[in-house]
């Protein structure tokens, strides 16, 4: 058999250069055919376009093509390959000009459209107008200008997503698509750029429409110095890029306050009850994006009981109790003590010193349930039937043996004599 044009491609290229740890390989096959692919023992995976995974390695192989707009959104396309596609058309298609290069087998870099220059000038560029053809290119860009925060983006880049944004690309978005993209976002060092960018070409209205309502929204100084409730959100974003907190709980930081977004003009700066409200408003938005639902239910639980964490300190016994309770942190520990990290990161992800403040909070509480979770809980309702208790009696009877509990241990201790 005539061997196969093979070529590394895309962010493995990049990545490299940047001198990178280097992630999934992307190849690309030029002067090639199915036919020939599976006659090597190629396996197809792809559905829209010929992908093929390796016999030995199962990386993935896609034979070289082009595409052509056929609708709207990034579904709308045809996609043609064949061994006349070269490698200068394939890598043409492609969305930034540091995505669009290629090695060869000797490690030669081909590079028709300036990519390594833009990675020395730490630029974010189109490759060329077929950018506009596909929508998920907004996300990704924005997702990159967050893994690489101290690249700028090119302004006539800027412009044509704006001119995408107008047309009403973004709007032919699926759920799915969006989240996939949302997702790898918030997990870069700086989750906020991706939505100071989707915010900045007018994306993030059309997709997040409740997030985009906190900007411009004021808050008490004296709590939150930066006053912006969506320069807020995004700063608890980071917060919890800084201490490596999960998805679940960056997801949680991004929707926790969507409530002041519907505050009446007439109370400002004051946000009474808004916890309740963003609760309510995160629902739709991520059911609508097709997010997983424990990731849902943390969000939920976060944006519900933040206020009431944050004032724990303040609580009595039976009201940390109870808090416990509602947070299901007697099943869920796990997802509790990811809800404290998301609240330590709404404490600190604000202006001034507060950033650098301790949060007491996550480890009190964190404290309070270890030491309600050693308690006999059988021997507890084993003494409450004995007394004929039954139902919700013998639930009461263990709450009030865990105040009892956190009563006595908050008492001071006498010293030894």
């Amino acid at each position: 058999m005539t061997p196969l044009k093979i070529y590394r491609v895309g962010g493995a290229v990049r990545d490299r250069l940047l001198g990178l740890a280097a992630g999934d390989q992307d190849w690309v096959v030029v002067g090639s055919t199915p036919e020939a692919m599976l006659a090597r023992g190629f396996v197809a995976v792809g559905q829209d376009f010929p992908v093929f995974l390796h016999p030995h390695s199962h990386e993935e192989y896609a034979l070289a093509r082009t595409e052509r707009k056929s609708g709207l959104g990034y579904r709308g396309f045809v996609c043609h390959a064949s061994p006349e596609v070269t490698l200068e058309d394939d890598l043409a298609r492609r969305d930034l000009t540091v995505n669009a290069m290629a090695e060869d087998d000797q490690g030669r870099l081909i590079d028709p459209w300036g990519g390594e220059r833009d990675l020395h000038e730490r630029l974010l560029r189109h490759v060329g107008p077929a950018f506009a053809e596909d929508p998920v290119r907004i996300l990704r860009l924005a997702r990159f200008a967050a893994r690489f925060s101290d690249f700028r983006i090119a302004p006539e880049t800027m412009q044509l997503c704006r001119q995408m944004v107008d047309a009403g690309e973004v709007d032919a978005l699926v759920p799915e698509r969006v989240w996939q993209e949302l997702s790898r976002g918030l997990m870069t060092a700086k989750p906020s750029r991706m939505f100071e960018v989707l915010r900045d070409c007018g994306a993030l209205k059309r997709l997040l429409p409740e997030v985009d309502q906190l900007f411009g929204v004021a808050q008490r100084a004296d709590y939150h110095p930066e006053i912006d409730t969506g320069v807020h959100v995004l700063m608890v974003l980071d917060m919890a890029a800084q201490l490596g907190a999960s998805l679940g709980v960056r997801l949680a930081c991004l929707c926790h306050d969507l409530g002041k977004g519907t505050t009446p003009a007439d109370v400002l700066p004051r946000h009474t009850g808004h916890e309740g409200r963003s609760a309510a408003l995160l629902q739709p938005l991520l059911k609508g994006l097709r997010v997983p639902t424990e990731l849902i239910q943390l969000a939920d639980l976060v944006a519900r009981e933040h206020g009431n964490i944050h004032r724990s300190t303040e609580l009595s016994p039976e009201a940390v109790v109870r808090l416990l309770g509602r947070c299901d942190a007697w099943r869920r520990p796990e997802r509790f003590a990811e809800t404290l990290l998301a609240c330590e990161c709404d404490a600190r992800g604000r202006g001034g010193d507060f950033s650098r403040q301790d949060y007491p909070q996550r480890r009190t509480l964190g404290q309070a349930l270890a030491l309600l979770q050693s308690l006999d809980q059988a021997a507890i309702v084993a003494e409450a039937r004995a007394r004929g208790a039954e139902g919700p009696a013998i639930a009461r009877a263990l709450d009030q043996a865990r105040a009892a509990a956190l009563s006595q241990a908050a008492a001071p201790h006498p010293p030894k004599v």
